[in-house]
């Protein structure tokens, strides 16, 4: 009987934790800009291909929306960013895109306008080559500012300035 309970719960335990493991296709993937003070701010995203981005709605790549960790106070459009977690949404359009970080961090959860911290607008520029997947980066323009830049398909978008306070 022991040895029947002990086959069964580990063939429990086994398929519990394949369940929670990530697809195979579900890339996690983290971009980070360091101000001169060792200070940091972070983006961790899916670099899934989930749903193509369509202008003026709402996309979250990769399915989820990405994760912006601040560890220390940031300002962007004027608007503070306490020290946490946040959610990034993105807004695409013809000519410019719309950054918003959301103060929901509830995995899995629906955009929801109300949770709005910010919304900075972000320039865009056509690649050279197209970017079959999300790619997110700093660039680190000054000792207290890093720029988000988003690659995806023919487009970049960049200008959402982060400047630590």
């Amino acid at each position: 009987m022991r040895v029947l309970c002990v086959v069964l719960l580990s063939q429990f335990l086994l398929a519990a934790s394949t369940a929670q493991q990530p697809a195979a296709d579900a890339q996690s993937l983290t971009s980070y800009c360091n101000f001169s003070d060792d200070n940091q701010v972070s983006v961790q995203y899916s670099a899934a291909r989930k749903e193509e981005p369509q202008n003026g709605k709402v996309w979250t790549p990769g399915g989820s929306a990405p994760v912006l960790f601040v560890q220390t106070p940031l300002m962007l459009n004027n608007v503070q960013i306490p020290i946490g977690g946040y959610t990034l949404y993105v807004i695409p359009g013809r000519k410019n895109w719309t950054l918003i970080v959301s103060k929901n961090t509830a995995v899995g959860a629906k955009y929801n306008e109300s949770q709005d911290l910010v919304r900075a607008n972000m320039d865009t520029a056509q690649l050279p080559e197209n970017a079959d997947t999300l790619h997110v980066s700093f660039e680190h323009s000054a000792p207290k500012t890093c720029g988000l830049r988003l690659d995806y398909g023919k487009t970049a978008a960049f200008g959402a300035n982060f400047l630590e306070k």
